[in-house]
Formats: C-alpha cells, sequence, structure tokens
C-alpha cells in the first residue's frame, strides 16, 4: 500500500507560479512511475505529467508542455511540478498518483487545489 499526500496549492494570479509537492509512503518508491493529473469542475480528470522511476523520462500534456516541470528526489520520496506563466483554465484539483506499469495508476492522493485568478 502507498500513501500519497500532495500540498503546495493555492491562489496564485495569471502568469504566476507554484510548486506542488507530493509525499510518497513507498518503501520502494524508485519502482513507481510517478504522475500528476488534474480536474477541473464539471470536467473529466486529465492527465498532466509522469515521470520514471529513476527520473530519466519525463512526459507532459501538450497544454502544459513548456510551463510545467515534474521532478523527484527518490532519497526523499518525493515528486515535484513546478508550474510557470499560468492560466486561468491551470485551475483544478491537482493529484499525484504512482503505478509500477506505465500508463496504470493503482494509488492515489486525496488532491490540492490550485486557483489562477485573471
Amino acid at each position: 500500500q502507498v500513501q500519497l499526500v500532495e500540498f503546495g496549492g493555492g491562489l496564485v494570479q495569471t502568469g504566476g507560479s507554484l510548486r506542488l509537492s507530493c509525499a510518497a509512503s513507498a518503501r520502494t518508491f524508485s519502482t513507481y512511475t510517478m504522475g500528476w493529473f488534474r480536474q477541473a469542475p464539471g470536467k473529466e480528470r486529465e492527465f498532466v505529467a509522469r515521470i520514471s522511476g529513476s527520473g530519466g523520462a519525463t512526459y507532459y500534456a501538450d497544454s502544459v508542455k513548456g510551463r510545467f516541470s515534474i521532478s523527484r528526489v527518490n532519497a526523499k520520496n518525493m515528486v515535484y511540478l513546478q508550474m510557470n506563466s499560468l492560466k486561468p483554465e491551470d485551475t483544478a484539483v491537482y493529484y499525484c498518483a504512482a503505478g509500477i506499469r506505465t500508463g496504470t495508476w493503482d494509488y492515489w492522493g486525496q488532491g490540492t487545489q490550485v486557483t489562477v485568478s485573471s
């Protein structure tokens, strides 16, 4: 069982930045692909970014490419999402997820709210 806790959300103006953090309880954290997803009101949850267990490979949704950056520190069981040039359409609850196999997500955090004001 893996527990994930996100923090770092908040209210920011358009063009601003936020860094989300996710703390994982996994004993073998480096074996998990980690990802970030988001869900805006009235919309389905959507993929944002993922990072391989070693941190050597990352992948982003087109909507955030060039603005967001995912990273991890395996020694601390932490994964981060640096969000720059934020837009109102980035407003959503952001979720951290962990999966053993790329493309499948086995564990989810409770989410953290990000609100971008125009």
